[in-house]
């Protein structure tokens, strides 16, 4: 047992949600789903996209049948607030690795708003991204970070990416610990899953001839959830150590937050819960759905009548003939009554 971490209450029915952590810095996201683990009382506990050790700010996590959904949370766009410095590159793009390269303090003068600016916009849109070396992409079969840490040269190959929004908000003209002069750019960047910041800061200043890394990053935003959202580890802690459930966002709310809703009658709700499929959930192909990772078919959250998640539908088939299937069922084998009908005087 950790005494420093409060247990739930033993009565408590074990939470089903997501939990939205603001991650604090020094800690990996493997930490935050340790100590939420054992504030929930369950090991069913994942996250959705990690955050480096370095970074803090908005972490998704799943608690028990929550789990479930983070495919689709982690596939959501994120956004940053970032500090670039310019001037320095290091082997992990960020402040946590040794310097690589040092830029002429000549060079670095140079650098005005408009060439970061210029930078900045090659780097905006779809993009073919080289992804950070130390990262846990795995290359033959071994994490990308473990084969640099062990003195290996490690080649990644390019991939696409979405970055809508790179906005520069600050340029300082600084020195760092060492007395190098360098310009640090605050920025705030939403880019979609699978980008690395660390590799925009290290190409910007690769473009710009001078070397850069990152030297702060705040994730303030993932899909629908945002700082507003989180808590900190703190805060959980002290519901829970009040005797209170740790807080989650329901499924049903979580799923909201990802999919068009459809509510389900009885008998519909019946047919999904035994995998069965049903009536097409846009039956003319032209109403717009948020997209899962599912043949990058649409997918919509299906609703019993008392409102329970019942399974997540994507519509199959060609026009006319489409019907919704049943790709992820939450209740399976579940019974559903009709909601009783109102009197004809309240109708």
């Amino acid at each position: 047992m950790h005494p420093d971490v409060p247990s739930p209450d033993p009565s408590l029915p074990t939470p089903s949600g997501l939990v939205v952590v603001d991650k604090p810095a020094g800690w990996t996201s493997h930490d935050v789903v340790a100590r939420t683990r054992r504030l929930a009382g369950t090991r069913k506990v994942g996250h959705a996209g990690t955050l480096d050790p370095m970074a803090t700010g908005v972490l998704v996590l799943g608690v028990d049948r929550a789990t479930r959904l983070l495919t689709w949370v982690v596939g959501q766009h994120k956004t940053y607030a970032a500090t670039i410095r310019l001037g320095l590159t290091t082997v992990t793009d960020d402040a946590e690795g040794e310097v690589l390269d040092v830029a002429d303090p000549g060079a670095v003068a140079a650098v005005d708003e408009g060439a970061v600016a210029a930078g900045v916009a090659r780097l905006t849109g779809d993009i073919q991204q080289v992804p950070a070396k130390v990262s846990a992409i795995k290359v033959e079969g071994r994490r990308a970070y473990a084969q640099v840490r062990a003195g290996q040269d490690v080649e990644l190959a390019a991939r696409p990416v979405t970055v809508s929004e790179f906005a520069v908000h600050r340029l300082v003209r600084t020195a760092d610990d060492a007395g190098r002069a360098v310009l640090d750019v605050d920025v705030t960047v939403t880019c979609s899953s699978g980008t690395y910041v660390r590799a925009l800061a290290r190409d910007l200043g690769a473009g710009l001839g001078v070397g850069g890394h990152l030297t702060a990053l705040r994730r303030t935003r993932v899909g629908a959830w945002s700082l507003e959202d989180a808590s900190s580890l703190d805060e959980l802690a002290a519901e829970v150590a009040a005797g209170r459930p740790l807080p989650v966002t329901s499924l049903e709310a979580a799923a909201a937050g990802l999919f068009p809703a459809r509510r389900l009658t009885a008998a519909e709700a019946e047919d999904v819960a035994h995998g069965r499929r049903i009536g097409p959930s846009a039956t003319d192909g032209g109403e717009e759905h948020r997209r899962g990772p599912l043949d990058n078919d649409a997918v919509t959250a299906g609703l019993a009548p008392d409102g329970r998640l019942v399974a997540l539908l994507s519509d199959r088939g060609h026009r006319g003939e489409r019907t919704a299937k049943p790709v992820l069922v939450f209740l399976p084998g579940e019974r559903f009554l009709a909601p009783p009908e109102a009197p004809r005087g309240e109708r």
